[in-house]
């Protein structure tokens, strides 16, 4: 064989293995210039700091398999960051899609973002769940779809709701239950009563002492499951200050955060008009 051959005959392998390994990245590198682009032109119009929380999965790792988003404590880093750089007598518009995460990165995050002495908009394209939720109502404005969604933010421990532990030891009397469930309830008291008491404080400026309490209770105390969605009509009849006119540069950004590799069952449609054939 030809040892002329062979050489480039290996080459042209290892440049096909470096391609295969390389081209996630590669594509989301392009992405994040795309989106750069979007949130620039959007500055612009709006005469915003325009900061983005989007947790959706992403092909990005070796090969592209996907990972999961939620509020983890480096987006509160990441997020306070960009506040404190923002100018001061800029408004800010935080860009928000994710179905919640840990209540100390959300709660970092709506105390800063309620800080800023400019105008702040929390803008929901999709939804804004749990600790999505309390962030948004730390803004001046929500901007929400007419289909978006927001949700309860009652507290969580592990898998169970806190206020539905505290029902099941009422309901069941504390000298039938164990102590670990005695444990778990009074820990779950007391968080939400610290997130009822963080809620009050981000929105007793703005709604009044009275209509602060009120939505406070109604948001923490487990009326509804946690997936509960609160709709943009269910919101306005909550008193919460909601309205629509979600830039259309958001839905371009939004569609630049890519799904992992499309699977049966995965939605397609052509956008209209389409030029019709000529018979």
């Amino acid at each position: 064989m030809d040892p002329l051959s062979g050489f480039f005959g290996s080459l042209i392998w290892w440049l096909f293995f470096l391609y295969i390994l390389l081209w996630p990245q590669m594509q989301y590198r392009s992405l994040q210039v795309a989106r750069a682009k979007v949130l620039q032109r959007l500055s612009r119009k709006r005469g915003s700091t325009v900061i983005t929380m989007i947790h959706r999965q992403e092909s990005v790792g070796l090969f592209g398999i996907p990972f999961y988003k939620f509020i983890s404590m480096e987006d509160s880093e990441e997020v306070l960051r960009a506040i404190r750089s923002a100018p001061k007598d800029r408004p800010i518009d935080l860009i928000i899609h994710t179905p919640g995460g840990l209540v100390l990165a959300a709660t970092q995050i709506a105390k800063a973002l309620h800080d800023h002495p400019a105008e702040t908009r929390v803008i929901v394209p999709h939804y804004a769940m749990s600790g999505g939720t309390l962030i948004a109502l730390a803004a001046d404005k929500i901007i929400m779809d007419p289909h978006a969604v927001l949700g309860p933010v009652d507290p969580q421990l592990g898998q169970y709701p806190g206020p539905s532990i505290v029902r099941a030891v009422e309901k069941k009397g504390v000298e039938k239950v164990d102590d670990q469930t005695l444990i778990l309830a009074d820990v779950a008291e007391k968080a939400i009563k610290q997130v009822r008491s963080f809620i009050y404080g981000l929105l007793k400026d703005r709604y009044g002492g009275e209509k602060a309490e009120e939505l406070a209770q109604i948001l923490t105390e487990g009326r509804w499951t946690h997936d509960y969605p609160i709709t943009y009509e269910h919101a306005r009849e909550l008193g919460l200050h909601v309205e629509t006119g979600v830039p259309e540069e958001v839905y371009t950004l939004m569609e630049l955060y890519k799904q992992p590799m499309k699977q049966r069952g995965t939605v397609e449609f052509i956008p209209y008009p389409v030029k019709q054939e000529k018979g």
